[in-house]
């Protein structure tokens, strides 16, 4: 009972202390700090417009919207003047073709037949569930011709074999007629294709970036997160190997930059790239600065002005709040510590602040050298406590 009651009575005056003496305790903890600002950021890119004769007519994409291209593919072609009857005609045409397939009683070549049958079936189920718009549109070519080849063969034979050729003659004609008035627009180069033009692919390059001032940009107009929409009478090839961001900046780090220096930028996806500062220059009290990527160009082609996060600097270590830290002059030296608190008892312990931000920082041990460098003695040296992750340390109220 004796030894209950002083429990108790222990409790009680901890209870009391810490109501009469509030104190917080956070355990140290590895983690990442870093110092970031947000901006907002016009796209520059090396853009070439695809724009043929006919853009009147409207688009048949070949290649979607962030396909990569070689030089010379087809990446799109216009529709021909009389597109949609001749498309009609052709349909009415494969209807009647199939009708005097299907009562031919004769089967000559059947096992030729039976192979483009079979190729047939295998372009039809390869459809279901594709969504990659060129491999849709070559399968859907390889089940015409091997169709056509079928009613050839079978009605070349057979006892109806003039009507049948002459549908199919007349089916040949139209599809004759709507390849040669179609207009194929092919790449000039490699790169990324996307149909989202909107006039500035030659207005935001990457020739001269002395010319972006403030005032160009601001006369621009551009919405900041307004997506780019899609054009029906155009497309363009954009290199995907390189992109520009260009930003109005005031920050003391942004004054402080230099070109060359690496950064980390954080994109409207969330994603974190390296990035080059590639041109600066100074406007009143703003800088300009031009960052380029090489990785996610892809992630841009949406947008022409967005904002974005620039990561002037990270660090990882043991992370403590910088109310937790208390600074002492030593010498010619001002010393940070921290106090520790184990069973009641409670250490300063001095520790090396690697980096800082507004709230947290990143502290380390001093080396023994270090310590020497610093002014204390071996004996003092010997004796001085280290911090370690999970220790628990005070904030200052």
């Amino acid at each position: 009972m004796l030894l209950l009651a002083c429990i108790i009575a222990y409790i009680i005056f901890i209870v009391v202390k810490l109501i009469q003496n509030p104190t917080d305790t956070v355990y140290i903890e590895m983690g990442k700090i870093q110092e970031e600002e947000t901006g907002v950021g016009y796209i520059i890119r090396d853009e070439t417009v695809l724009k043929g004769k006919n853009y009147k007519n409207g688009i048949e994409q070949i290649k979607t919207e962030g396909e990569k291209v070689a030089k010379d593919e087809e990446i799109f072609r216009y529709y021909s003047n009389n597109e949609k009857n001749l498309v009609e005609k052709i349909s009415e045409l494969d209807t009647k073709i199939d009708e005097a397939m299907s009562k031919e009683d004769k089967k000559p070549f059947s096992a030729d037949t039976k192979t483009l049958e079979e190729q047939i079936d295998t372009k039809i189920s390869e459809l279901y569930g594709e969504s990659n718009l060129s491999i849709i549109q070559n399968n859907k070519q390889n089940i015409n011709d091997n169709m056509t080849k079928k009613a050839k063969i079978t009605g070349e034979l057979s006892p109806s074999g003039s009507y049948l050729k002459k549908l199919i003659d007349e089916r040949s004609k139209y599809e004759k007629e709507l390849n040669s008035g179609s207009e194929y627009l092919k790449a000039t180069k490699s790169g990324v294709v996307s149909y989202r033009v909107d006039g500035y692919e030659d207005v935001l390059t990457p020739d001269d970036f002395s010319k972006y001032t403030k005032e160009f940009l601001e006369e621009l107009n551009l919405r900041t997160g307004q997506i780019i929409p899609s054009s029906n009478e155009s497309g363009k090839i954009i290199d995907n190997y390189l992109c520009y961001i260009v930003s109005v900046l005031n920050s003391n780090y942004a004054k402080e930059a230099e070109v060359g220096d690496e950064v980390e930028l954080r994109l409207p996806s969330g994603t974190e790239v390296s990035a080059i500062i590639e041109y600066k220059t100074v406007e009143d009290d703003d800088c300009i600065i031009t960052f380029k990527l090489d990785k996610k160009v892809e992630e841009l082609i949406n947008y022409r002005k967005m904002s974005f996060s620039i990561i002037w600097w990270s660090a990882n270590g043991m992370k403590v709040p910088n109310s937790a830290i208390t600074k002492e002059q030593k010498g010619e030296n001002e010393l940070a510590y921290i106090t520790r608190t184990r069973l009641n008892y409670q250490d300063k312990i001095l520790v090396k602040i690697l980096k800082t931000n507004e709230k947290y920082s990143v502290v380390a041990n001093y080396t023994s050298e270090e310590l020497q460098e610093l002014g204390f003695s071996s004996e003092e040296i010997r004796s001085m406590p280290s911090i370690s992750i999970y220790d628990e340390i005070l904030i200052n109220k």
